[in-house]
């Protein structure tokens, strides 16, 4: 593959740019944790000091993963910009994010998502959604993150793959350890704005090689340029996104402890919003970053044996030597903006919902923070088990199932918190059946449809997006008709409804800005279809 071509073109100007990165890397870490032992209790929420900037480059850094890069490269080199839709169409759910969801989070003045359910419906869905994040986290966020960071390391530097994840969550767990989210937001920063540097010159370099943005326009079939595909499309028909996507959407960027987590550390309620605004504006990116260098390299190379190979086939081919080693510094910067921040929203939904609520309500301050940096610790060292684990089986192709079925974890936490919000009568019977007994057939459809009878040959399945919104619906009809019938669990939740912090409400500045972002984004569907 080409990516180990890297390793033998780096030039000592390489090694020296990743040398000068580390060490800035550290220096700003090791300043954002001497903050944090000045002021107790930062490494859950960085002391609620977060401005919009912030927040907004450490959700993004939380989302882009290393398997973005070359994952919407190589879509873009096979299909086009279909698949900026899932960063496109998110504007919509973070804007239920901002207006919706979090003010009612900095109202309830919670450290996590299982605390908000718990102060609504009791301590015993608390428990269960505290259990079930730790799980999603460790699986989705961090053993997979880990797994496709160490296998581009190995391929890169030619390493095993024990070394490639010990090196890489050592490194990320170093910032969650020693400084939270504080240290961790503002390494994203830095890190966020280096993405965009390097990815928008290969993005440059690519444009100018072949000659402009017309030549490119015309280089490639025109239905690439189109962001909506007919319903005959097998891999992203509209119906499909239309529907499919909002459920993966609202449990990832509205009830997710990772993404969340940067909110709920906001300063205010207007830096909060502002911050997931931001990120609606960093998504635009996506495509000039992510999705281009796959379509420049189709113009440029349309052979490829393989279009996974896309974004590497740009970097080796178009790079002089010196810029190689920024390459390695990008994915590096990608890998610990997304794993630092999983282990720090494991840490702080362990100390909070699992060793406060349960084992030591009288918890210091002092004390929280020592067990959330075993919790940290010990997530590190699962992490790896599982990541080896997953590459032992079989490669990368596992993963991609992994990444599907956790797909089907998404309709249980869309309907719970969607109802938890939208329709006050929703009891605590029907929010802990939907987790618990919904959760176990959402993922049991998933296994079934994965594994038993596999769609490429039980043709009757619908599209993986569509049978997740099916999930959808059956869970929430059941919600609906439980809490209909639990008169009893009607009284309690009338009774917390009384007691409830009522949310801020949204400044005429951050209005504004939502209205700016929306007018924009629906100029750019527009301009974006009927190619």
């Amino acid at each position: 593959m080409q990516l180990n071509n890297i390793i033998q073109r780096l030039t000592a100007l390489d090694y020296t740019i990743v040398v000068v990165y580390l060490l800035v890397l550290l220096l700003i870490g090791y300043r954002a944790s001497e903050a944090a032992r000045k002021k107790e209790g930062t490494l859950f929420l960085a002391s609620k000091s977060l401005g919009w900037s912030s927040i907004g480059f450490n959700m993004w850094g939380t989302n882009v993963g290393p398997s973005m890069l070359l994952a919407f490269a190589s879509i873009g080199y096979s299909t086009g910009i279909v698949a900026i839709n899932f960063d496109w169409y998110a504007f919509v759910f973070l804007f239920l994010l901002a207006v919706v969801f979090a003010p009612r989070y900095l109202a309830s003045r919670v450290s996590t998502m299982p605390e908000f359910m718990g102060k609504r419906y009791g301590s015993s869905t608390q428990n269960i959604l505290a259990w079930y994040a730790l799980i999603k986290i460790l699986i989705s966020w961090l053993s997979l993150g880990l797994f496709a960071g160490g296998f581009l390391v190995r391929q890169i530097l030619d390493i095993p793959m024990w070394q490639s994840v010990i090196v890489l969550v050592a490194f990320a767990g170093l910032f969650a350890f020693a400084g939270g989210l504080r240290a961790i937001a503002k390494v994203n920063v830095f890190q966020m704005i280096l993405l965009i540097g390097v990815s928008l010159t290969l993005t440059i370099i690519g444009l100018n090689k072949v000659g402009g943005f017309s030549a490119l326009y015309h280089k490639v079939p025109s239905g690439y340029w189109n962001l909506i595909h007919p319903a005959s499309d097998e891999k992203y028909p509209w119906y499909a996104i239309l529907l499919g996507y909002p459920v993966a959407a609202v449990a990832f960027f509205c009830t997710d402890q990772a993404m969340v987590q940067s909110v709920l550390g906001a300063r205010n309620l207007q830096q909060g919003q502002l911050g997931v605004n931001f990120i609606g504006w960093l998504k635009i990116l996506s495509l000039p970053l992510f999705i281009l260098p796959g379509i420049l390299c189709f113009a440029l190379f349309p052979n490829l044996a393989n279009a996974d190979e896309a974004y590497m086939t740009m970097v080796t081919s178009l790079f002089p030597p010196g810029m190689n080693g920024l390459v390695i510094v990008v994915l590096i910067a990608v890998l610990v903006g997304t794993i630092g921040s999983s282990l720090n929203s494991l840490s702080t939904v362990f100390t909070m919902d699992v060793y406060v609520k349960k084992y030591r309500p009288q918890a210091t301050d002092k004390e929280m923070i020592r067990m959330g940096r075993i919790s940290i610790a010990v997530g590190c060292i699962i992490a790896v088990l599982i990541a080896l684990a997953i590459d032992s089986i079989k490669g990368i192709k596992l993963f991609d199932v992994f990444q599907s079925v956790l797909g089907f974890i998404a309709p249980p936490l869309s309907v719970v918190f969607l109802l938890s919000v939208f329709w006050k009568r929703t009891t605590r019977l029907a929010v802990n059946m939907v987790l618990s007994a919904g959760s176990a057939f959402s993922l049991g459809t998933g296994v079934l449809y994965l594994w038993v009878f596999p769609p490429d040959r039980y043709h009757s399945w619908p599209h993986y997006l569509v049978l997740s919104f099916l999930l959808f619906v059956v869970l929430l009809l059941a919600a609906v008709v439980v809490s209909l019938l639990d008169k009893n669990g009607q009284v309690y939740q009338e009774q917390q409804g009384a007691a409830e912090v009522q949310p801020e409400k949204t400044t005429p500045r951050v209005k504004w800005a939502w209205t700016l972002l929306i007018i924009v984004m629906i100029l750019l569907y527009i301009v974006f279809s009927g190619h």
